[in-house]
């Protein structure tokens, strides 16, 4: 009887342990899929070689945008946007940034100036966000 008890207290544990071990494997997966998609439909840096001012309130409105301060992000975006509207990136940042806080009009706005250039960036041009917004 006691060896029973003890092979049915064996077998409790190591179905306990490999259950165990699979939920964290499938968190862990599932969070690495929800950081690829979330970071696929974050905020945009600058290309290379583009306007020193523009880049860093670009860079600190993604640093906010991170944080959860759409409100400010979207400050520096503009402000970004107002020295370079050139770049599809701060027009895609200014979007999602609109998103965020609701304004989905003046979000798809945005988006479709960042489609129009994104002179091939394909984080923009195959964007899930962007392309709900402007289909």
């Amino acid at each position: 009887m006691k060896k029973l008890i003890c092979l049915l207290i064996l077998i409790s544990l190591v179905l306990t342990v490999g259950c165990g071990d699979k939920d964290k494997k499938d968190s862990k997966m599932s969070d690495a899929k929800e950081s690829a998609v979330a970071l696929a439909e974050g905020p945009l840096a600058f290309p290379e070689g583009s306007n020193a001012e523009a880049n860093g309130h670009n860079e600190e409105g993604i640093s906010h945008y991170k944080e959860g301060h759409y409100d400010v992000a979207l400050k520096h975006f503009r402000a970004a946007s107002a020295i370079d509207a050139s770049l599809g990136e701060i027009h895609f940042n200014e979007a999602i940034s609109l998103d965020k806080l609701g304004d989905h009009g003046a979000a798809t706005k945005h988006f479709k100036v960042a489609q129009e250039k994104a002179n091939g960036n394909k984080l923009i041009l195959e964007s899930n966000i962007l392309l709900s917004h402007v289909q």
